[in-house]
């Protein structure tokens, strides 16, 4: 079972989603705010993709954080934060046989589905 995780909304989620419908892949889409997030999923992307790579630095709602809030971070800490703002899970985030994925190049796709 392939799971794609995200927004709808995001350029990277749509690039990621043509490419898997033009491969022929079939796929289920989580929408965070949808679908809904929960601590052990946070934890299970954090575990695997480690959280400081899972941490979307470039987004607006990170970069609207207080310097207090950004400096104390920790791999416990982010957890939560990433829960209560789905939007800071740098995107998308794939699963194939319980192995998880971070990103979309086309280049690295086709290695993992290949």
């Amino acid at each position: 079972m392939i799971k794609l995780f995200g927004i709808p909304n995001c350029d990277t989620i749509k690039k990621a989603k043509k490419w898997l419908e033009q491969n022929n892949i079939d796929y289920t889409f989580h929408d965070y705010r949808k679908d809904g997030i929960s601590t052990e999923m946070v934890s299970d992307f954090c575990q695997q993709l480690d959280w400081q790579q899972v941490l979307n630095k470039r987004g607006t709602t990170y970069r609207q954080l207080d310097d207090a809030t950004k400096e104390s971070l920790t791999a416990e800490s982010v957890i939560a934060l990433l829960v209560e703002h789905p939007a800071m899970i740098k995107r998308p985030i794939l699963q194939k046989d319980n192995e998880l994925y971070l990103g979309f190049k086309a280049e690295q796709y086709q290695s993992i589905f290949s």
